[in-house]
């Protein structure tokens, strides 16, 4: 029952996450721009002046169209008297810039739509996948039987001695507790294997 229940819920929560994506696309995509030819926002006029003579260097942005990206129509107020003006915009170079403000929001809002269908789905996989995942009754002793012959083993050990002897049988004794865990490891992933098959 809890199986069928989720994957319905799962599949509810899908759609609706979609058409959400699709509207909020469609809406962005469709929707009349606002002015007719380019926003003033998307468009500037950027000249960049370096120092000349007494007046330090400065940056001067401006919305204006391209034709009239020039030194004259962007530096605003003219930080030199008028003999002076010609020299100063040769040295100032100014570049017309533009950018598309449908297109960030487009892709913003895909962006925050993508990350709330994986939001949606990780609150989906935290609050059904315990429902669906039901322990084995079949690997569920064998687990308990092989934490207890751990627990017996260790207990069984030898408590090292203050001074470490180097001797034939510390040596045995330690591999063949290698060996011990080394089949119990082995022994766990084949029951692991026989429970994914199964």
């Amino acid at each position: 029952l809890f199986p069928q229940a989720s994957m319905m819920f799962a599949r509810c929560t899908w759609k609706r996450a979609s058409s959400v994506l699709l509207i909020a696309l469609l809406c962005c995509i469709l929707s009349p721009p606002a002015r007719a030819g380019k926003s003033s926002e998307d468009i500037r006029c950027k000249c960049i002046c370096p120092p000349y003579r007494n007046i330090s260097g400065h940056i001067y942005n401006k919305n204006v169209s391209q034709k009239d990206c020039n030194c004259l129509h962007v530096v605003e107020p003219m930080p030199v008297p008028g003999n002076d003006v010609e020299a100063y915009c040769l040295l100032c170079e100014c570049k017309y810039e533009e950018r598309s403000t449908t297109t960030i929001k487009v892709i913003i809002i895909i962006y925050l739509s993508v990350v709330g269908a994986l939001l949606l789905y990780m609150a989906f996989l935290v609050l059904v996948d315990p429902l669906i995942r039901k322990p084995d009754a079949y690997t569920q002793p064998l687990r308990n039987e092989e934490e207890n012959e751990d627990a017996r083993s260790l207990a069984a050990a030898p408590t090292p001695s203050g001074t470490r002897a180097n001797t034939v049988l510390e040596r045995v004794e330690g591999a063949q507790q290698r060996w011990k865990r080394q089949v119990q490891e082995q022994r766990k992933t084949v029951f692991d294997r026989h429970k994914m098959l199964s």
